[in-house]
Parts: C-alpha cells; structure tokens; sequence
C-alpha cells in the first residue's frame, strides 16, 4: 500500500513539473464574431443577396394596406359582391405576403448558417495558424472560468484574420 502512494506521488509530482512547461492560450469567439472584418464583409454579402426579395414584400406591404384602405373607404358604396371579392383578394394577398415573408426568412437564416460556418472554418485556421507560430500547447475557445490577459490570444487572431 505504501509503494502505491509513493508511486502515485511520483507520478502526481512529474505530472505537475510537466504542466508548468505547457503554454495555453484562450481564444474570446463572441468578440472575434463581433470584431472580424468578415463578420460585416457577410453581412454586406447577405444584404445585397436579398435586398430584391427585401425589396418586393416592402412593396407588397404597401400594395396591402393600399389595398385595405381602398376597402375601408368604399365598402359602403359598393355592392356585397364587389366587397367580398375584394375581401377575399386582400385575404389572398396577406396569405402570398406571409408566404413569401417566412420563405425570406427560411432563405437568410440558412445563409447566415452557411456564411457563419464558413467563418467559423476562417476562424479555426487562424487559431491554429496563432497556435502553432507562437509555440501554444493548448488553446481554449470560449466558455472558460477564468482566463488571464496573458493567455488571451484572441487579438492575435484577429490580426490573422485581417484586423487592423
């Protein structure tokens, strides 16, 4: 029983002399994703893809509430038919404008996921890249207790990634 702990303290104590000589970095992702050239160079790219569809639900918004307010104003003077036909063609132009809206949004969110994939991709690259020109052991991403200045390599990275 003896030798076991003498062993174990050995080996407790070789595995302390070892974890002095690592060198572990931490890497601030929400503050990359936030600060990376990219991040807005994505956010130009994916405005401009969609400002069209963008455009043509501003469109059909007002197309609608035109078409309500013309509803409202003569629904009185025209004959039941007329109104439920309008009612109707408002109704389907609501329903077209939802559809088109959700399809909007169904089409950003899954290029934001592309885009965003693809920058995680850039990221990773440039923490390796930081890594290993540095002579880092370890390099931890977000979600870290307690992190010193000293071991936050995240605006090394961002220079990698072409911050100024």
């Amino acid at each position: 029983m003896l030798q076991l702990l003498l062993i174990g303290s050995f080996a407790f104590a070789a595995g302390t002399v070892n974890a002095a000589d690592v060198k572990i970095g931490f890497v601030n992702v929400e503050q990359i994703l936030k600060d990376a050239p990219q991040t807005a160079e994505s956010g130009r790219k994916l405005e401009k893809e969609f400002s069209g569809r963008q455009q043509e639900l501003e469109r059909m918004a007002k197309q609608i509430k035109d078409h309500e307010t013309s509803l409202d104003k003569d629904s009185l003077t025209m004959s039941e038919t007329d109104r439920r036909n309008k009612e109707r063609d408002l109704s389907n132009m609501k329903i077209d404008f939802q559809r088109k809206q959700r399809e909007l949004r169904e089409d950003v969110n899954l290029r934001k996921n592309e885009e965003l994939s693809s920058l995680q991709d850039r990221i990773n690259k440039a923490v390796t890249s930081v890594a290993e020109s540095e002579g880092y052991d370890l390099v931890v991403y977000s979600g870290v207790a307690y992190a010193s200045k000293k071991a936050d390599i995240t605006d090394k990275v961002l220079k990698s990634l072409g911050k100024k």
